[in-house]
């Protein structure tokens, strides 16, 4: 695998840790986790997991400087 390019993994890996990336509590994520209300977000070996990528375009989120 290429070294240089990290973003191509670049996930975020169970509900408390996407709760934080975006500021909601965990129960209020998992909530809309269960919902669908995630574009691409599923579970994997027992644990949500999201592309950071799609985690930002869903809620408009841009990186800051």
């Amino acid at each position: 695998m290429d070294d240089n390019n990290t973003d191509e993994l670049d996930l975020i890996w169970g509900s408390d840790a996407i709760a934080r990336a975006i500021g909601r509590k965990r129960r209020v994520t998992i909530y809309m986790l269960q919902k669908g209300e995630m574009p691409g977000a599923k579970i994997s070996h027992g644990q949500w997991v999201i592309s950071r990528k799609k985690l930002r375009a869903a809620f408009n989120i841009t990186e800051a400087a």
